[in-house]
């Protein structure tokens, strides 16, 4: 009789990597995924650019995981973005660095390459039972599902995902078949996210949609360029997921805080001074900082939001250096691209094998990291997939060797 299955819960890039990994040692895998269809975030993912991963230096890499990187850097290190780079072009995809270092496959989607990793899973034969639901363990340890029978695994991969986008299949439900497991959770937390503003009407009703470009954020000592987008109940965009996590947790420690926009990062405030003093006297403030500055009407209104601004040169080119945005609280996590929490890493050893349920590992979004977009969160993922099933190989290969019981 042959040995049970590997099984692997959750077809998202951790899932599907640790599917190819193992099943290309020789082992039997089923994968679960109570979707209808598997990869669906990742899909999402790619419908702007499937950005894979990042060419940065390795060490300013790993530094965007914060408080995580010590866990994660060694998987990222057994599978760098090199190596991410090279298994998408070995499944026929090319790829390109674009000019902020982001890098792509340059068909720009991420369905070829699905389409590509599921030939190759089958090929190497991976089962994928979809409309599966994971529903925890019976009373004699087995996976039970709606959608499949119970199973008796040779080891357990979970790969379920974080709490955002849930209508994608990413709903954090599993949490409670391991909490009654007595595994370590921490409460979910939205990530790479935008925010909360009282905008007044007439900034919402005329400028919601519209994006802010060419502007630098501070947040209490954290700093990025990039852009913003107003949207009717506050800011989104690129440039406040990079600032995110700070601005989230400061809100949860002190209430509303404020973010400050440098309107104009290129030129000095000096600058932007001689050039408001060379002002022609009788012009309107909006039109001199059009004429002067090529401030847009959105600029321009966002420099009303707070009262009329200053109108000597020094101060209105200070504000317009530091324009503050009050952040009332993060949108929610049905908003978020991705979550922070999860199975917390006390929970787990350096495996990613759960203390307390010896043959269940965790991978991706289930555990508790996060980093802001640009491949960053791809990355892990592929990362700590292909890292859980390397372990899981080394524990069959163990069992194996060790004696049978008289």
């Amino acid at each position: 009789m042959s040995d049970p299955p590997i099984a692997i819960i959750g077809a998202g890039p951790a899932g599907l990597m640790a599917a190819e990994i193992v099943s290309a040692a020789g082992r039997r895998v089923v994968v679960y995924e109570r979707m209808p269809s598997v990869g669906r975030k990742f899909l999402m993912a790619g419908r702007g650019g499937l950005n894979l991963t990042h060419a940065e230096p390795l060490d300013a890499f790993l530094a965007r995981y914060g408080a995580a990187r010590a866990r994660l850097a060694p998987m990222i290190d057994a599978f760098t973005p090199a190596d991410l780079i090279a298994w998408c072009e070995g499944l026929g995809q090319e790829t390109f660095v674009g000019s902020s270092g982001r890098m792509f496959p340059k068909s720009m989607k991420a369905s070829p390459l699905l389409r590509a990793w599921l030939v190759r899973l089958s090929a190497q034969g991976v089962e994928i039972a979809t409309r599966a639901t994971w529903r925890g363990w019976n009373d004699v340890g087995e996976l039970v599902f709606d959608g499949a029978p119970p199973l008796a695994p040779n080891a357990t991969l979970l790969a379920l995902g974080g709490a955002s986008w849930p209508k994608l299949g990413s709903d954090g439900a599993w949490q409670t078949a391991l909490a009654a497991r007595g595994v370590d959770l921490t409460p979910f937390r939205p990530a790479n996210v935008g925010f909360e503003v009282a905008w007044s009407e007439h900034l919402r009703a005329r400028f919601a949609g519209s994006p802010l470009k060419n502007i630098a954020l501070r947040f209490d000592g954290h700093h990025t360029r990039g852009e913003l987008m107003i949207s009717r109940h506050g800011i989104e965009g690129g440039g406040v997921y990079a600032l995110a996590a700070p601005i989230r947790d400061a809100i949860a420690r002190n209430g509303p805080s404020t973010l400050y926009v440098d309107l104009r990062p290129d030129l000095a405030t000096a600058e932007i001074v001689a050039k408001l003093s060379r002002a022609k006297a009788g012009d309107t403030l909006a039109s001199t900082l059009r004429k002067a500055l090529g401030l847009s009407p959105l600029v321009i209104s966002l420099l009303h939001e707070n009262g009329p601004p200053p109108r000597d040169p020094h101060s209105l080119a200070v504000l317009i250096k530091a324009a503050p945005i009050k952040l009332i609280a993060a949108s929610g996590l049905d908003r978020a691209i991705s979550t922070a929490g999860g199975v917390s890493w006390s929970a787990v050893d350096e495996r990613l094998e759960l203390k307390a349920m010896p043959g269940v590992f965790v991978a991706g979004e289930m555990l508790d990291w996060e980093a802001p977009t640009g491949g960053y969160l791809l990355q892990a993922c592929f990362a700590s997939g292909a890292w859980a099933a390397r372990a899981i190989l080394k524990r069959a290969s163990a069992l194996a060797a060790s004696p049978s019981p008289c």
